[in-house]
């Protein structure tokens, strides 16, 4: 009996029909490929920053909140996107890189599919905000499933694009619960900015956490492929690269040239960093990648990995770039014979440096406590095996000129060295002490926690919700700027403003700048003797008592050089050149006209005997230099024109100021085009570099609400109940 129902069975299943094709709904079609196209927040990132890169943007800043679940927030200064081009922006298939499908074919930009933004809309919130150049106001507008939600509306914009993408994969309950790791989510956004700061080095990035004051990636742009390199990943690594080139121009062969950095037999770390782009593409080349890990397998110690930074430039044709939804793989034409080439040069280049390997190492007399080793077993013991001891944050530093390493002779045997040999043993030690310095884990002096906390305790928050939540108007007259507060109108003070977000970037970002350098190395004391003179110019009989206190100055600083040096930034030679400077808001140049005073101030201001005094008054001093001070020559816009009069001679000798004649022949044309240049850049900076930088990191102490920082002008609600009674 149960044969036969299990026969019947089977032929019930034969004779069913078959299930049904059906066309998905396009709702369905669009969340799938979205799924494909934005696998987690890191793709969302890596197509938004490519997008702004095709922008030609030359700033590029992301913020993110809960790992890119609940904010990814990516602003550029690229060239905007048209009014006219909003409305299908965000439609699947929409793109300006190319037309037709034989421009693939020489397609050098980022993007190309015009699947990146559509796919954000099926799977999040989107909202953009965008200004082109030449237009008065900049506008907004919300996305969902491909279309906007509603019309552009006009509003304030600083110039390029502001992506925000909310709520990611709010409707995908799967892949969210998938994602609920947020802080590994961001150290892979984290990664990702590095890598592309490394290679767009004309480029300056920031990525920080929603709310954070200190952006966890920083950069500026630089010429310099090292230098980048250095900043991201730290002097550890810098200082163990060697450049590698290789090329090929056989046209019946490969087509390629590469450049890059690795690092040679001395660096070894337990994961490997390939840094990888083609044809200025970001992406990932399995096959390269396992080529070299042969090569080092055969030289570094066993579990150690390399770290390789290279860009392949090959002619477009020969790159399929149309093999992976995220575009993170590309296919190239004669792969096999490229990746041979690379890695013979690898191998090569790493012989070379094989023969010479060297350790670097921290040598220090060991205490009576200590048991010594025989020295065939110091030199058995691998390097990485002996683990660094835990030492508290501030043994690791410099607390004062006179101990340059701290108080570590607390925990060792003052020994009778030669000179030599303690001249070594201490640059060797400050070495590895700079060495240990994380950019994105600052080891910061307990005087800077200190000052740092005296700003986040004497915060005023009314003011601080006004600085986050206002915008800009306009200035008001040279010193004062017009801001707009909900229904209010404040006047506030540009150069108070810009010297306390000056000092307290200064804290921030102590002992980590990146550099200004000065095209010329400027003499301290010819600074000095400046600085002096205009500040008592009408005695003209103290020149050498000038000079005698320009030479003590600088003889001072000479003294002080490595401190400077190492915690701002600030680069004096042995002769006392001034030759770099430390950069404190991106995108921004201090005026120079204030030099002579700021060298002044350092010899003159400076307490340097107490640790907290020296630090807060060196910060000062630097804040006052890079404050947003009015040009020296007098706004030619006002009236201060009457300064660039060509003043003519009376009879008898005397200028004659009441010039009747008025024309602009009677005007000095050339100095009033530099004065009008100065005060441009001066108005530029305010509007696009100083305001945007309070919003983000001022926290603005209580004194400035009664010392005329802060006017009320205006208010909305008072003015309302003026034309009621009229």
């Amino acid at each position: 009996m149960e044969i036969e129902e299990e026969h019947e069975q089977s032929l019930i299943t034969r004779t069913k029909e078959p299930p049904k094709i059906h066309r998905l709904e396009e709702s369905v079609v669009n969340r799938i490929a979205a799924g494909e196209v934005i696998q987690r927040p890191v793709s969302a990132v890596k197509e938004l920053v490519e997008n702004s890169l095709d922008a030609s943007s030359t700033s590029i800043n992301v913020v993110v909140k809960d790992g890119g679940l609940k904010l990814i927030q990516v602003s550029d200064d690229g060239h905007g996107i048209r009014h006219e081009d909003l409305p299908i922006l965000c439609e699947r298939h929409t793109t300006s890189k190319l037309s037709v499908f034989e421009d693939l074919q020489s397609i050098k930009s980022m993007g190309f599919r015009g699947e990146a933004l559509a796919s954000m809309t099926y799977v999040a919130h989107v909202t953009v905000t965008t200004i082109t150049n030449g237009q008065l106001h900049g506008y907004r507008v919300s996305y969902k499933d491909g279309v906007m939600e509603s019309e552009p509306k006009p509003c304030a914009a600083v110039e390029g694009t502001q992506m925000t993408i909310e709520n990611l994969f709010y409707n995908m309950t799967a892949r969210r619960k998938t994602l609920q790791n947020s802080a590994d989510d961001y150290a892979k956004i984290v990664d990702l900015i590095c890598r592309f700061g490394v290679h767009h080095t004309n480029v300056s990035f920031s990525c920080r956490k929603h709310g954070a004051t200190r952006a966890d990636v920083h950069t500026v742009a630089t010429p310099s492929r090292l230098d980048a390199i250095r900043s991201i990943y730290g002097v550890s690594v810098a200082r163990d690269l060697m450049e590698v080139t290789a090329s090929d121009d056989d046209q019946s062969g490969s087509v390629f040239k590469m450049h890059g950095y690795i690092s040679n037999s001395n660096y070894s770390t337990k994961k490997i960093t390939m840094v990888l782009f083609i044809n200025d593409r970001l992406v990932d080349c399995t096959s390269l990648k396992r080529a070299i890990e042969v090569v080092y397998a055969a030289t570094l110690p066993k579990a150690s990995k390399p770290f390789i930074y290279m860009s392949i430039v090959l002619p477009p044709e020969h790159v399929d770039i149309n093999i992976h939804p995220t575009k993170r793989e590309v296919s190239l034409l004669n792969q096999e014979t490229i990746i041979e080439k690379i890695q013979m040069t690898v191998e090569s280049n790493l012989r070379n440096t094989n023969s010479a390997r060297t350790f670097h190492t921290q040598t220090a007399e060991p205490s009576q406590s200590v048991p010594l080793s025989s020295s065939k077993e110091a030199n058995d013991r691998s390097p990485s095996a002996s683990k660094q001891e835990n030492v508290p944050v501030h043994k690791m530093v410099r607390t004062d000129i006179t101990d340059p390493v701290g108080r570590m002779h607390a925990y060792l045997q003052d020994a009778p060295l030669s000179q030599h040999e303690r001249k070594s043993g201490l640059n060797t030690i400050r070495s590895a002490v700079r060495h240990r310095r994380n950019p994105r884990e600052s080891a910061d002096l307990t005087s800077v926690q200190q000052l740092l906390s005296e700003v986040d305790n004497n915060c005023h928050s009314g003011l601080l919700d006004i600085v986050k939540q206002s915008t800009y108007v306009g200035m008001a007259d040279n010193v004062l700027a017009l801001l707009q507060h909900n229904t209010r109108l404040y006047l506030v003070n540009v150069v108070n403003l810009s010297k306390e977000l000056m000092y307290q970037q200064v804290l921030r970002r102590f002992a980590h700048f990146n550099a200004i350098q000065l095209s010329e190395t400027a003499p301290l004391s010819e600074l000095m003797m400046i600085a002096l003179k205009e500040e008592d110019r009408e005695s003209k009989a103290d020149d050498v008592m000038k000079q005698n206190i320009a030479e003590m100055n600088v003889e001072l600083l000479k003294q002080k050089i490595e401190m400077l040096q190492d915690y701002f930034g600030i680069l004096i030679d042995q002769r006392g050149n001034l030759s770099r400077l430390p950069v404190i808001l991106d995108q921004y140049t201090p005026n120079m006209d204030h030099l002579p005073e700021f060298v002044l101030s350092l010899g003159n201001d400076v307490d340097w005997e107490d640790e907290q005094n020296c630090m807060q008054s060196i910060s000062a001093s630097l804040a006052n230099f890079y404050a947003l001070h009015p040009p020296l020559l007098p706004n030619p816009s006002g009236e201060g024109r009457q300064f660039y009069k060509n003043r003519t001679r009376t009879g008898n000798g005397e200028e004659n100021v009441n010039d009747p004649r008025e024309s602009e022949d009677n005007l000095d044309l050339e100095l009033i085009s530099e004065a009008e240049t100065a005060w441009a850049q001066r108005e530029w900076s305010i509007q696009h570099v100083l305001f945007p930088s309070l919003r983000l990191f001022l926290k603005p102490p209580k004194l400035m609400a009664t010392n005329g920082t802060f006017v009320q002008v205006a208010s909305l609600e008072k003015l309302y109940k003026i034309f009621e009674r009229c």
